[in-house]
């Protein structure tokens, strides 16, 4: 499994609009991609126009190839790249270790 981290950061006062379009975006766009194995996003308490979107992906060709090279990713840009405040920094990542 691979982890895709996207490093976002929005306009100041648009995080509740901004929060809303990233889970529609995630549940009606990503979540239909081949190879999507679940995500999380999580707010920084101390920048507040930052967000990290974690995505879990089959494999990294999933992420790289078949969504990023399809019609759907338009689609997910289109609901939350107006939020951007620039573009967002994405890393992929293997997991290592992991505790629970």
């Amino acid at each position: 499994m691979i982890l895709e981290v996207a490093d976002i950061r929005i306009a100041p006062g648009q995080q509740a609009a901004f929060e809303q379009a990233i889970v529609r975006g995630v549940s009606t766009v990503i979540a239909h991609a081949k190879g999507f194995e679940g995500y999380k996003v999580n707010h920084s308490l101390e920048s507040p126009e930052r967000y990290l979107l974690m995505i879990y992906w089959a494999t990294l060709e999933d992420h790289t190839v078949a969504f990023r090279g399809s019609p759907a990713f338009a689609n997910w840009r289109a609901i939350v790249g107006p939020f951007f405040a620039g573009p967002p920094t994405v890393e992929h990542f293997d997991l290592v270790a992991k505790s629970l």
